[in-house]
């Protein structure tokens, strides 16, 4: 009878990080915004216990996705690279601020969660206009940032963003592809998604091992969302890229309107 319902307990974990894995294979935005609120919403996980399994989940799960997304050559490598010296230099620094200082103020790390949410809702919107964008755009090269002052940019919006996961825990895929689309708007939404993805991998990792350390994961749960996750996010993936483009678009739209909407309120 217990193996029964350990079975059953692992099969939920297992369709969750189906469900999970897809959504990021597919657009690189899902992973902290879904899976910790419904660990420790409906599954009743206790919040450390929740943050630090996705850490480690998220690191395993789009550590696959990466591998796929670069088999597509739907990775950007330069913007990655400057993305990721930007901010795993702030969260080392944030961390060290962290162990100083103790937490960050809540009405603070409520009000950056607020400004993010707002952000990102900003850039769903703007990916439903993203044609009327695109023309804007290219009809005023005077605001367009190339080359070095983009990989500048990169870097700062990494020194940002690593600064701001470290510190209120936002999550690193929805602000992350934000960002990402207002810099590359010519971007199709499966290099958003690679990119976004890949990005994550080594700042997930590090927090994960972190939690590692401390204690506050749980293999059992770990292992039944691997199951399901672990071949979701390969197909999700594989498919980003042969989806209609406005199709892709949309569900990005839709996955971060969640987020943001999920970040303000």
């Amino acid at each position: 009878m217990q193996s029964m319902e350990s079975l059953s307990v692992v099969a939920s974990y297992a369709i969750v990080g189906l469900a999970v894995g897809l959504i990021v294979g597919l657009t690189g935005v899902g992973g902290g915004s879904l899976m910790t609120p419904i660990l420790s919403g409906p599954f009743g996980i206790a919040p450390a216990i929740a943050v630090g399994t996705d850490l480690v989940f998220a690191s395993i799960t789009k550590g696959v996705g990466t591998a796929v997304h670069g088999w597509a050559g739907t990775v950007q490598w330069r913007a990655l690279t400057w993305l990721l010296v930007g901010s795993l230099l702030a969260s080392f620094a944030a961390l060290a601020w962290l162990h100083a200082h103790g937490a960050a103020n809540p009405a603070l790390a409520g009000f950056i969660r607020k400004s993010v949410g707002v952000s990102v809702l900003l850039t769903a919107i703007a990916l439903v206009f993203r044609g009327r964008l695109m023309a804007w755009i290219r009809a005023r090269p005077e605001l367009q940032i190339q080359g070095r002052g983009r990989d500048a940019t990169l870097l700062l919006a990494g020194l940002l963003l690593g600064a701001l996961v470290t510190v209120s825990s936002i999550g690193a895929g929805a602000l992350g592809a934000s960002i990402l689309f207002w810099l590359h708007p010519h971007w199709e939404p499966a290099e958003v998604a690679g990119t976004d993805i890949a990005y994550a991998v080594p700042l997930t990792a590090v927090a994960g091992a972190g939690h590692l350390a401390l204690g506050t994961v749980d293999l059992f749960l770990l292992a039944g969302l691997l199951v399901g996750s672990l071949p979701a996010i390969a197909v999700g993936s594989a498919i980003s890229r042969r989806l209609p483009e406005r199709l892709s678009r949309a569900l990005l739209a839709v996955v971060l309107t969640a987020a943001g909407t999920k970040m303000v309120f």
